[in-house]
């Protein structure tokens, strides 16, 4: 849980929702599967929304990208929140339109 909320201390320390939970994996990884699991569905989750946030700056030139980019930000807060919650309740749960780079 604690790795999936993780993802917001960019909002007291620029970079750090990027750096925590790929520290926290990696240390921690070995110790269980479920960690190594929740640890490769973050990091897919953060490489994804790095990919279409940069879409979305893209397609800002023809106003597409403003609505794209809002429901970038909006999907950036509300599944890592779903996801705490699940893993809190001993679930894994995938995160959706995320594309897996690691399984």
């Amino acid at each position: 849980m604690v790795m999936h909320l993780s993802l917001f201390a960019s909002i007291i320390v620029p970079g750090a929702g990027l750096v925590l939970p790929i520290v926290m994996w990696v240390t921690n990884k070995d110790q269980s599967t479920a960690i190594d699991q929740h640890g490769k569905n973050i990091l897919n989750f953060l490489i994804s929304m790095l990919i279409y946030a940069v879409a979305s700056i893209a397609l800002m030139f023809i106003f597409v990208g403003i609505f794209t980019f809002i429901a970038v930000a909006i999907v950036s807060i509300v599944f890592p929140i779903i996801a705490a919650i699940k893993a809190n309740d001993g679930q894994y749960w995938p995160y959706p339109l995320c594309i897996r780079f690691f399984k």
